[in-house]
């Protein structure tokens, strides 16, 4: 909605297809706590620690003004998301056993490949929007891949490791981007 309302104001047609949402996975196999941390784990703390990296950093390259402030709006609710995420993890981690961390620090690998996929791509490297692009929140694929990867290394696996998870071991050993789309093709 406030998307559409920034299209309509600079002259365009807000127009959006809307899709059903997808439906959360069900993790046979776990508890449902462990099911339940690992949807907090992906939605909450990577995906939207990732946009509050990333919105931040445009919003911080954008002119004072009402699409600064409404981009502000924006950032708040993902710095909340984010961070409900994070509260939840922490207060629900102790709640597994030793072998249900093991297995949400195995799904870690699943995890972090996934996010790392999505946002490669939709952070074109080959995106650099034209220098008035970023009074409108625009920003290059290549600066915002490298923002990703530092706020996966600087705030993600850091944060998971002092919950006690293998974080730094799950990312080494994630598949490279670059196999999975070659497989897939």
């Amino acid at each position: 909605m406030l998307c559409g309302a920034v299209v309509e104001a600079l002259g365009g047609e807000a127009t959006a297809e809307v899709k059903l949402p997808r439906t959360l996975p069900e993790h046979t196999g776990t508890t449902a706590l462990e099911g339940f941390l690992r949807n907090v784990l992906s939605v909450s703390c990577l995906s939207e620690t990732v946009a509050v990296g990333l919105i931040g950093a445009e919003r911080l390259e954008m002119p004072q003004g009402p699409l600064r402030e409404l981009l502000s709006e924006i950032w708040a609710d993902e710095v909340g998301h984010a961070r409900f995420g994070w509260r939840v993890l922490q207060e629900n981690l102790p709640g597994l056993d030793s072998a249900g961390k093991t297995r949400l620090s195995l799904y870690l690998r699943v995890a972090l490949r996934h996010l790392e996929l999505h946002e490669l791509e939709h952070l074109p490297l080959r995106s650099r929007p034209p220098a008035a692009g970023a009074a409108l929140g625009l920003c290059s694929g290549a600066d915002a891949r490298v923002l990703f990867y530092e706020t996966v290394s600087q705030a993600i696996l850091p944060s998971l490791e002092k919950l006690g998870l293998a974080a730094n071991d799950a990312w080494a050993a994630r598949e490279s981007a670059d196999m999975v789309l070659a497989r897939a093709q």
